[in-house]
């Protein structure tokens, strides 16, 4: 993994450029989170009962932002990538880690629906809605969300690298 710039969010931006802006930092966060580690090191487990890792951490946050951005907001139909059940509900996968995985492959595909996701977004408002659990759910609410969804695992993230060598903030 290469070191990630992980720039500060204007402090005066329009609404669009600040969720953006915003999601891109917490994105850079746990990317910074994973840098110079080893593949043992990623999968290394905070610690027991959890069995959370940074690996299964960016494996979940490609899940999310395929769920979000790609099943709900364009209504595509793609499996999940590591496995588990499709459709809105499977953003909750992701943490299980396979022995045939490696994270640079987790990264990759991390970054290529982070890229998708990008390109979805940029040809809609944040006004446009879709049907969503019974209602409707709009571009500037899923941005709410996956900000949330990334700061709490930019969280996760701190401590677990806190657990592999030490090192906490970025």
């Amino acid at each position: 993994m290469t070191h990630t710039a992980r720039p500060m969010p204007p402090l005066d931006a329009d609404e669009r450029t600040g969720l953006e802006s915003w999601l891109d930092f917490y994105r850079a966060t746990v990317a910074e989170k994973c840098e110079g580690l080893t593949e043992e090191q990623v999968r290394l487990a905070s610690v027991p009962p959890s069995s959370l890792t940074l690996m299964g951490l960016v494996q979940h946050l490609a899940e999310v932002e395929r769920t979000w951005f790609r099943r709900i907001l364009t209504g595509e139909d793609v499996p999940p990538l590591h496995g588990g059940p499709a459709g809105p509900g499977a953003h909750s996968g992701g943490f299980e880690l396979s022995g045939e995985a490696s994270f640079a492959g987790a990264v990759a595909a991390w970054q290529e629906e982070i890229a998708v996701s990008r390109a979805v977004c940029a040809a809609r408002s944040l006004e446009e809605s879709v049907p969503f659990m019974g209602g409707e759910v709009n571009l500037r609410w899923i941005h709410h969300h996956m900000i949330g969804e990334y700061a709490r695992h930019s969280g996760h993230a701190d401590l677990l690298r806190e657990r592999i060598d030490g090192k906490t903030g970025v």
